[in-house]
């Protein structure tokens, strides 16, 4: 595997971590949060993650119930 870049600036109050080669990026209140948060966003980019659980939905308000990937809704370009 090659050398991986990634560029990291400071916005504000909050640190920016972009993956170059893919342009992947993510943010946080500090360099390792941001650069954290990165990893995950690779990972998740790289096929690696995982479907988030009905808890860590509901936790963010999401009915996992009704909760349907890759569908449009039935009104969508009507």
């Amino acid at each position: 595997m090659g050398a991986t870049q990634i560029r990291l600036e400071q916005e504000g109050d909050w640190w920016v971590a972009t993956d170059l080669a893919t342009g992947v990026a993510s943010q946080g209140r500090s360099r390792e949060a941001a650069l954290e948060m990165l990893d995950d966003a690779l990972a998740g980019h790289d096929g690696e993650g995982r479907p988030p659980t009905d808890a860590e939905l509901r936790e963010l308000g999401i009915d996992p119930e009704s909760n349907v990937s890759g569908e449009e809704p039935a009104d969508f370009m009507e």
